[in-house]
């Protein structure tokens, strides 16, 4: 990979990092959706998931935290709504501004998928040797890490 003696990674072993790093993340996310079982497109999935953990939202607000065009989570959230799993509510205060809120059904949806998912990897990671098993868990450290945005030092 490109690695001096001392351990250190090049700026050529980064971007080989950074090349698998993405490969893997992209191949773990579908897999994740195909154990999911919530028979719902990614982007259906993602929306549902958001409103679920932040919600109510509103459609603007779902359209930017999932960087998305308002057009398309109109479209997005008029399916979620149909499959009752989200519901629009009109603001008390401002009728031109309307609330999306998970349904009853859509919960136990996310929480269905969450546990088939979750019960999955366990599974998997339950298939490696505890030293993987021990990496696995300081690499997640650094992931949060990488993701957070933190900057070193």
């Amino acid at each position: 990979m490109g690695s001096p003696p001392d351990g250190t990674v090049t700026v050529d072993g980064r971007a080989e990092v950074a090349a698998r790093l993405c490969l893997s993340a992209t191949r773990l996310a579908r897999r994740l959706r195909q154990e999911s079982g919530a028979g719902l497109t990614p982007s259906q999935l993602s929306a549902l998931a958001v409103i679920a953990d932040r919600g109510p939202l509103t459609l603007g607000t779902l359209a930017e935290l999932e960087s998305v065009a308002p057009p398309s989570i109109t479209k997005l959230v008029a399916k979620l709504v149909a499959d009752g799993l989200v519901v629009r509510s009109v603001d008390a205060r401002d009728r031109r501004i309307v609330h999306i809120s998970v349904t009853a059904r859509g919960a136990a949806l996310m929480s269905e998928s969450r546990r088939r998912k979750t019960a999955w990897l366990a599974k998997r990671i339950g298939r490696l040797d505890p030293e993987q098993q021990g990496r696995l868990s300081a690499v997640l450290d650094v992931l949060d890490h990488l993701v957070a945005g933190d900057e070193p030092g």
